[in-house]
């Protein structure tokens, strides 16, 4: 049998050497399942300036870390920053929704019945005289306009009629 001579090859470090590696696989379909595996071990990216970010997706939101992975510790906090956020973010939810709800009227400090406020009197007018001035009505009542549709047939009529003749005494 033959031994595997893979002892003397270094494997990545982090992603972004793996990636390396991947970009001198022959097919796409090889680059594309060598690209997932190699998102599989390293959750970390490698910074400009040195160093490595996690980015956490539910959060929306990166994290420092020292190595291509996150510590135990730092997994620790990752999580107890997704604990926070996911409260505030409930929060933020119920405030929303909280506005968006009627409110409710102020109730009056007594529960007694409510008392109509006393009107004004209305003005007494002399017999014969204009029911409502213009002025004090609204505009295509009835009440306003049958005294002026009125006082218009009136005219009509002794227009149109003669008056009777008197008769001459004999």
């Amino acid at each position: 049998m033959r031994a595997s001579a893979q002892w003397w090859s270094r494997a990545p470090a982090d992603f972004e050497e793996c990636a390396e590696a991947v970009e001198k696989s022959a097919s796409k379909e090889a680059k594309t399942a060598a690209l997932t595996e190699c998102n599989a071990k390293f959750a970390g990216r490698r910074k400009p300036g040195g160093g490595y970010t996690y980015y956490d997706f539910m959060q929306d939101r990166s994290f420092d870390i020292a190595g291509p992975n996150p510590t135990a510790e730092e997994q620790k906090h990752i999580d107890e920053q997704y604990t926070i956020y996911l409260g505030n973010q409930r929060r933020s939810i119920l405030a929303a929704a909280t506005a968006a709800m009627p409110q409710p009227q102020a109730r009056l400090k007594s529960d007694a019945p409510k008392v109509p406020l006393p009107q004004e009197r209305p003005k007494q007018q002399a017999p014969g005289s204009e029911v409502r001035r213009n002025g004090d009505c609204a505009k295509h009542s009835f009440s306003c306009e049958w005294p002026r549709l009125s006082e218009g047939l009136n005219g009509l009529k002794k227009l149109f009629t003669t008056p009777p003749a008197k008769q001459k005494k004999s």
